[in-house]
This record gives C-alpha cells, structure tokens and sequence, in this order.
C-alpha cells in the first residue's frame, strides 16, 4: 500500500483512510496527536503511523510513503484531531 507522507520542519503525518484504520482494528490506538480531514486522517509519523505500519504488517502488506515536504508550517496542523473526528 502506497501512503502520502507529509511534513514541514517541525512534523510529519502519513494520509490513510479512516476506513483502513477500522478494517485493521486500531482506531482506539490513534492519538489526539494526528489529525483527520474527510475521509482521512493524518497519522503523526512519532507513534501512530507505527501502529499502522506494524498493524499492516502483521496482515502481510508492504506500505510505501511519496513523500511531499514544505518548508512552512503544514496546514495539516489545522486540521481537526483525531479524537475529536472519531
């Protein structure tokens, strides 16, 4: 599976669908740290991207990351947390 990874200087958050976290059963193991925006959420690269990672792996897929970088503050911080977009 290939996931966007985005950051700024200070941050970054790999896109997956929400849809994924609920198929691999993890939802309840996504911080407040990561963030959501429709469909998706943004998963924090420090813990919850590890969660998905290893959940994925522990199903027998590979994820890869595209990366996109910027060298300002991502508007991704803006978005809703993820606790709040359960």
């Amino acid at each position: 599976m290939k996931i966007r990874f985005y950051a700024d200087p200070g941050h970054g958050w790999g896109r997956v669908k929400i849809s994924k976290l609920k198929d691999l059963g993890i939802l309840d193991k996504i911080s407040s740290y990561s963030y959501t925006r429709g469909d998706y959420a943004y998963l924090e690269e420090d813990c919850d991207l590890h969660v998905f990672c290893r959940a994925m792996r522990a199903k027998g897929k590979t994820v890869t990351f595209r990366a996109y970088h910027t060298n300002k503050s991502s508007r991704i911080r803006n978005y809703q947390s993820f606790t709040q977009g359960k």
